[in-house]
């Protein structure tokens, strides 16, 4: 999608540094970290949100990408969140998994 901000970090228009990526998922630092550490997990494909997903196998890929990444940057405690929807706080319609790790500030 042209104008989504997640599509054109994944396109690389902004040298955006990945933390982790696989054929599925781009992983990197949240501009707007809500703990120590902020990182969001994002589908290489385009997905309004959890609601538009149908692929099951795809969405059991992204979470082993949550663990994959947590563990490169060496968490062993984090918290999860997929904010589905603008009243739910989704701000970026592309869907996108939060690992947060530290002091979280929600």
């Amino acid at each position: 999608m042209e104008d989504c901000i997640f599509c054109k970090i994944i396109n690389g228009d902004f040298g955006t540094e990945f933390v982790y990526e696989n054929d599925d998922a781009v992983v990197f630092k949240d501009i707007n970290p809500k703990a120590d550490t902020h990182l969001l997990v994002v589908p290489r494909i385009h997905v309004e949100s959890l609601n538009e997903l149908n692929d099951e196998a795809l969405l059991g890929r992204l979470m082993m990408t949550v663990k994959e990444a947590a563990n490169k940057a060496g968490l062993k405690s984090y918290r999860t969140v997929i904010n589905t929807g603008k009243e739910a706080g989704q701000e970026v319609f592309h869907m996108h998994i939060h690992i947060l790790s530290g002091d979280i500030r929600l």
